[in-house]
């Protein structure tokens, strides 16, 4: 585990880059556990920093579904858009048509 710069962290996979969010969170909580450490030990932290981090792995990987989410949200709301929009010309073409076929011809 590399948290040095509060970016990387290993994965079992691969290696994997943090959201700033997050690995700025993580940089503030690998700060708190080295004040911890200088102060009291490294057994303070050692059962609690494995939690620490597959937490920060978790809510890095729930930040990134979100924001996938958001990029579909945003998709179907431009979808929803176009179709409201065609919804809205073919009422008015129909109208429209209605209006003509009602009106007696000249003939």
């Amino acid at each position: 585990m590399e948290m040095d710069d509060g970016v990387v962290y290993q994965d079992d996979s691969n290696t994997n880059v943090m959201s700033e969010r997050v690995s700025g969170l993580a940089a503030s909580i690998y700060r708190e556990f080295e004040r911890m450490i200088r102060k009291y030990d490294e057994d303070v932290v050692k059962d609690l920093m494995p939690l620490v981090v597959g937490v920060l792995e978790n809510l890095d990987a729930m930040f990134a579904e979100n924001q996938e989410h958001e990029v579909e949200l945003e998709l179907l709301r431009e979808d929803n858009e176009q179709l409201i929009t065609q919804y809205e010309r073919e009422k008015a073409l129909r109208k429209h048509a209605e209006e003509v076929s009602e009106c007696p011809g000249p003939w």
